[in-house]
């Protein structure tokens, strides 16, 4: 195995059970498990009903991420609501102008923290897995570059972002003529794929969503063909956060309170079986947070220690490996 962390702080481990949300934790409390699971799951059907990620909630609270927020068509860093589109946080992770222009436009719902499509080097006649493929942003990327004889399968375990990107197949259809994508109902840690049958798994900022990442990393290496390989991208800690910020559901739904240490990301893939792993931190997705005064990023500096910011805490990480 080798591993090449870039810009990656303090990598100490838990010193509880459940600071990361790991496999013990899970274990010992799979109601809490299926707690966490609903949570986000209604989270992020209020954003696909709502078709961006400040969707307002049921409640009282003066949030801003999908739990609650504006009615403004604004966007903030994988559900964080703020004061910028869809569009313009894809490009600030990456994506290019064609990419996004040649997408269905309600595909992006700004839940992006990387450009997963980029990283994974996909090549024409590939198989690929999107774990938590939303509106189908990357899916529907991907398949334009596996072309026809290549096929994108995107899996969600929200009814409501299955049936949006669904709806977005005839968009992609008449735009390049491709049927060379799906979508199907299910959750990333029980994945609806046969074994050894993708060539690539990518993910956007949805791995650290999960209750059981040990076992997403297992999925993702199960349905992966000998040599077959993941990219992807998510938010990793650099150091553990303060409890209030983990205990903050909407940080939870807004791929903050469930992340894990930039060495636990590392220590679970390897342990599903992974070799060849490769971790990049990049540091300025949080800061463009920062900089764009993103509410759900200012709620979280407030909660921390005085001198200290996000990027002292979060980064976004790039993650590749191959399966042997």
């Amino acid at each position: 195995m080798t591993s090449t962390p870039s810009t990656v702080g303090d990598t100490s481990s838990c010193c509880a059970p459940t600071c990361c949300g790991g496999a013990s934790a899970i274990e010992s409390a799979p109601a809490a498990a299926e707690d966490v699971r609903e949570k986000v799951r209604e989270g992020y059907g209020r954003i696909a009903r709502a078709g961006f990620s400040s969707a307002p909630a049921p409640t009282a609270a003066p949030a801003s991420s999908c739990c609650g927020g504006t009615t403004t068509q604004s966007s903030g860093g994988c559900c964080g609501g703020s004061t910028f589109s869809p569009k313009q946080l894809a490009a600030a992770v990456g994506y290019s102008e064609s990419e996004l222009a040649s997408t269905p436009e309600d595909a992006n719902m700004g839940l992006s923290c990387g450009n997963p499509t980029a990283l994974a080097s996909l090549k024409p006649g590939e198989v690929v897995i999107d774990l938590g493929a939303g509106g189908g942003f990357d899916c529907f990327i991907a398949g334009k570059i596996v072309g026809p004889t290549g096929r994108i399968i995107g899996v969600d375990m929200t009814p409501d972002m299955v049936s949006r990107a669904r709806r977005n197949i005839a968009t992609y259809r008449a735009q390049t003529g491709l049927d060379n994508v799906e979508f199907r109902l299910g959750e990333i840690e029980n994945l609806p794929i046969p074994d050894g049958h993708a060539d690539v798994v990518i993910s956007n900022c949805v791995v650290n969503l999960s209750p059981d990442k040990p076992r997403v990393w297992r999925e993702a290496f199960r349905v992966l063909k000998r040599g077959g390989r993941i990219a992807i991208s998510d938010l990793a800690l650099l150091k553990p956060l303060p409890e209030s910020v983990r205990r903050d559901v909407e940080a939870l739904v807004g791929c903050i309170a469930g992340a894990v240490l930039v060495d636990e990301t590392r220590r679970m893939a390897a342990a599903a079986g992974f070799t060849d792993i490769v971790l990049n931190s990049r540091p300025q997705y949080i800061r463009s947070m920062a900089d764009w005064q993103d509410p759900l990023y200012q709620r979280i500096r407030d909660s921390l220690p005085p001198g200290t910011s996000p990027a002292d805490y979060i980064t976004s990480l790039e993650i590749t490996a191959r399966k042997a």
